[in-house]
């Protein structure tokens, strides 16, 4: 009786219990010495494997004898062998021993968290508890939570180092006793939601139901309500750990670090559907019927040795009982090195992620988040599907000696690889996952705050705002996430005056000037209020910027400080980039053979900005493959037997080169820019950047440049810090402005105006039609900048602001100086007014002549030259001036008395007798010019003139319109 009893104690199961008469296991019957000696005995160090012929004395002779079965005499086993006790690993009860003490009695300093910044609700269950964990575990049973977020630096805390080096360097061997730790305390301080989702193989809820008696074994009965086992496994109780001192890179991860509590950072690529992993399987004997539970698994299906029951010895025949099984939610992500960290001349590595539990669908692709977890060895399948020889190990036999002595070259794989086995590769199984917000080029740092009553939302683990939530719901629930310090610092921002010129003066501190330019890219981070209209239709809220310069204007500085500002961008180069990797590509799964969508930047940058370089240089169709993202925001496929509509809510900064190295001010906009005009009119904004002289620019450009090579980050000091503008533009995002009606009748009256401007080709000489897009980006500005001012109505000022930033990204056309011939000179030139095109432009606004008093030794100096705008405000004057006459007398207006008239209109702007002389002789010579150009005929008395210069100055000259001259288009 003795052995039997051992023999149980011994065994990995301890739910089995044999009755005196029968071999057949049954639950909660131990007899009472087996319970007095189970309360003394530790609990085994890890979760039940697959029980094998040493887990009991099944069948043995010395047991009773109604158990022996006919014909199974010859089945006594060796008398030599001997029961092998259990080995115990007593350093991993001491961790556990040690850890349970720690999470029981950690108390935070309140100085240092945020607990005053949870929220009411979540105040309520940190209120039950001073000691931080111990208020988790109740959080867990308020929001119906298993996974415990356990804070690394605490552990450091500790005046001993000895439990954080531990696990630490063997976290996965002490994996087991830390769950085990996690569930007695669970057990102690929430009984009754342990029960209801009772773990398998947990020794805290058999030892309690044990300690307790009959009493609470009927009532964990009546709690449970009839469900079997493993169906109260739905909740996996588990252990997260962050704010690990130092994260790794994938490409320093080797087998050294196997097992050992790692926090790598990378960017995700790719991410799984969610399925279901058998966690512990319970199998059914096909021979004898008999039940094996909780056979653990071991990355791969793992089928228990042998049967348990003696008389059958099967080792093959084996069905899953499903219903009896535990699965937890599984996933497998992508994630490739940070593009910062890859050294020179390298590919970026790229290593798997496996989820599981409640962390989940955390990671999304495009992120950049840093897992905390342990590296681990699994089977490398896609491996072991390739055509051609397996890199295995087999024994080489050629050189082996005739009488088969043992020898020969022993155990080798491929001798051009000189490896054994190359079936297996590493993973990394992680166990929390956050958000990296560390800007590239920086050491990837994790620094969060965990608030022990709003432990989701202060590390970020929350899902993301949702774009349909109301204002003040978006809001609560970015503060929730936020320390006190953090929110005072916020509300300090939100209520100081000219926050909007202040944000403007802090983005982008290392680049000099362009203030308009940031202007927009402080609005393009805000961005406009996404609506979608009653038949469901998006009107999108992204505002798309491209910026048209000339080389060395900071464009691309621009694009990179986007990027590594905010944590979901995308930067491509135009003419590396092709239409599959901007929208999406579908490529073959290596595992399944499938095909699967592979996200392209666009998609990547989903809630964020894509930033394209070069954009001119792209070819005109991958230009065309971005149409439907700009504007409808989604990327369709229909390839490979794949049909998908996919999201694509981003904003796109682009920036370009004018065609020719250098912006031609003399010609439009669509003729500087190699862009189609759909694409044109999908930018919201167009910003010319110009590499103008001037003086005083200059030098303090080149002192700023200086300074940042010499001192670096001592030589700018904006006002606020990069922390503190994302907290800004993070909260500021959250409101939804609307119009009032002031600004609503405003925004009709400024779009006519653009409109009436342009069709007119008019004041402006706009560079593109405005069209209704142009309309909605009015709105949408409009709302960015009321984001910025965190207000939630849309003010009369703020179309005006959003106009005007209009109006300076639509950059007026300006023309060729236009030369105006002296008397002796008039036959030499017969230039057009846009000749040459690198001719200097007039400094004077006026116009005034450069009255070309040169030396009479270079006669071909004396030319005069006035700005475009100047020579068509005087014809403009002179052509309505002989209209008005012909229409009214019919003759036309003699020469003296047509510069008299002009002279008088212009009377105010002179000063002397002097400059009405030189307006005097620079009006003749734009008459002279206005009949070369046959806009003006000059008549004498008995006909025309054929020769302007035949007139003498007797003759009485008289100017008419040329039949060819189109008055209205004047």
């Amino acid at each position: 009786m003795s052995s039997l009893v051992d023999g149980l104690l011994q065994s990995n199961n301890p739910d089995l219990d044999f009755a005196a008469g029968g071999g057949s296991p049954r639950l909660n019957g131990t007899p009472p010495t087996a319970q007095r000696n189970n309360r003394h005995r530790s609990s085994p160090p890890r979760p039940y494997g697959p029980p094998s012929e040493s887990n009991g004395a099944l069948s043995d002779a010395e047991g009773f004898p109604d158990d022996e079965v006919v014909g199974a005499r010859g089945t006594r086993r060796d008398p030599m062998r001997k029961e092998v006790p259990k080995v115990a690993d007593q350093v991993g009860e001491k961790v556990a021993e040690e850890f349970e003490i720690f999470m029981e009695n950690y108390v935070e300093d309140i100085s240092l968290s945020g607990a005053a910044a949870a929220p009411p609700s979540s105040a309520a269950a940190a209120a039950t508890s001073d000691k931080y964990y111990i208020a988790q575990i109740h959080g867990l049973r308020i929001y119906n939570l298993s996974t415990l977020y356990l804070d690394f630096q605490h552990l450091m805390s500790l005046p001993n180092n000895t439990l954080a080096n531990a696990i630490a360097n063997d976290y996965y061997r002490y994996l087991p006793f830390l769950t085990r730790a996690l569930h007695n305390l669970i057990a102690k301080h929430e009984p009754r939601y342990f029960k209801e989702h009772r773990q398998p193989a947990s020794a805290s809820s058999q030892a309690g139901s044990s300690v307790t008696g009959g009493n609470a074994t009927s009532q964990a009965e009546s709690m449970m309500g009839g469900k079997t086992t493993n169906q109260q496994t739905d909740k996996l109780f588990t252990l997260a750990f962050y704010n690990l001192p130092l994260i790794s890179r994938v490409r320093q991860l080797r087998t050294a670090s196997i097992g050992k509590l790692l926090s790598i950072s990378g960017t995700v690529t790719r991410t799984s559907e969610v399925r279901p992993e058998l966690y512990l399987a319970t199998f059914v004997c096909e021979a004898c019927r008999s039940v094996i539970p909780n056979v653990e698994q071991t990355f791969r299906y793992t089928e228990p040795t042998q049967c348990p029951n003696a008389t059958c010895g099967n080792r093959q025949g084996w069905r899953l009982d499903i219903r009896q099984s535990t699965f937890v939610d599984w996933q497998k992500v992508r994630i490739q090195e940070n593009s910062s960290e890859i050294p020179t001349g390298s590919m970026p590595r790229t290593m798997d992620v496996i989820l599981r539990g409640e962390i989940v669908d955390r990671a999304k692709a495009g992120e950049k988040c840093v897992f905390t977890g342990t590296l681990i060895v699994v089977p490398d399948v896609s491996q072991l599907g390739l055509p051609g020889v397996r890199p295995e190990a087999t024994r080489d036999n050629r050189n082996a000696p005739r009488g088969g002595d043992a020898g020969g070259s022993g155990v080798t794989g491929l001798k051009a690889l000189g490896v054994r086995d190359l079936t297996y590769r590493m993973a990394f199984l992680a166990c929390m996952v956050t958000p990296d917000t560390s800007t590239p080029g920086q050491a990837a740092n994790q620094q969060l705050n965990g608030q022990a009553g709003n432990i989701l939302a202060s590390l970020n683990q929350t899902a993301t705002i949702d774009p349909h939530d109301t204002g003040d719901q978006a809001q609560d629930a970015y503060l929730q996430s936020l320390t006190t310090a953090e929110i005072d610092d916020l509300k300090q921002m939100v209520h100081s005056d000219h926050i909007y010129s202040r944000l403007v003066n802090s983005l982008a501190p290392m680049v000099y000037g362009h203030e308009i330019v940031k202007k927009g890219l402080l609005l393009q981070l805000m961005g406009g209020v996404t609506k979608v209209t009653p038949e469901g239709m998006p009107l999108r809220g992204d505002i798309n910027i491209c910026i048209v310069g000339d080389p060395s204007t900071s464009k691309s500085q621009f694009l990179k400080y986007i990027c590594s500002f905010l944590p979901r961008a995308v930067y491509t180069s135009g003419k590396a980039s092709s239409a599959a990797g901007l929208t999406a590509a579908v490529v073959k799964d290596e595992e399944t053979g499938d095909f699967t969508i592979e996200a392209g930047a666009l998609m990547l940058a989903d809630n964020g900005i894509c930033a394209i370089d070069e954009f001119d240089k792209m070819d005109l169709a991958d230009q065309v493959a971005i149409h439907e993202a700009m504007e409808q925001q989604t990327i369709s496929i229909a390839k490979a037997g794949i049909q998908a509509t996919l999201n694509a809510r981003t904003s796109i900064l682009a920036a370009a080169n004018p065609v020719g190295g250098r912006y031609d001010r003399k010609t439009t906009l669509r003729a500087n820019v190699n862009m189609s005009a759909p694409i044109m009119s999908r930018f919201d904004l167009f910003f010319v950047v110009l590499d103008e002289c001037n003086e005083a620019v200059d030098r303090h450009l080149a002192e700023h440049i200086v300074a940042i090579h010499r001192l670096r980050d001592a030589a700018v000091k904006p006002e606020f810090s990069t922390e503190q503008l994302q907290r800004y533009i993070r909260f500021a995002r959250t409101f939804k402005p609307e119009f009032s009606d002031e600004a609503r009748a405003l925004l009709v009256s400024k779009y006519r105006e653009l409109r009436n401007d342009d069709a007119q080709g008019g004041v402006g000489r706009n560079s593109y039609r405005i069209t209704v897009r142009q309309l909605e980006s009015l709105i949408r500005l409009s709302e960015a900048i009321a984001k910025a001012n965190c207000v939630e109505d849309v003010t009369p000022n703020f179309v005006r602001e959003a106009f005007n930033l209009l109006r300076q990204s639509i950059i007026s056309v300006e023309k060729d100086d236009v030369e105006v011939d002296d008397d002796d000179e008039g036959e030499e030139d017969d230039e057009a007014p846009d000749g040459d095109a690198d001719s200097p432009m007039a400094d004077d606004d006026d116009g005034e002549e450069s009255d070309g008093r040169a030396p009479a030794a270079a006669p071909a100096a004396r030319r005069t030259k006035i700005t475009y705008d100047k020579y068509m405000a005087t014809l403009n004057l002179l052509v309505r001036r002989v209209n008005d006459e012909e229409t009214t007398t019919g003759e036309g207006v003699e020469h003296e008395d047509l510069l008299v008239w002009y002279l008088e209109q212009k009377e105010e702007e002179f000063a002397s007798q002097e400059e009405v002389d030189a307006e005097r002789d620079l009006v003749g010579k734009v008459v002279r010019r206005m009949v070369k150009d046959n806009i003006l005929m000059q008549i004498r008395g008995e006909g025309l003139v054929d020769d302007p210069d035949a007139a003498t100055e007797g003759e009485k000259r008289v100017y008419v319109l040329h039949p060819n001259c189109a008055v209205e288009e004047m």
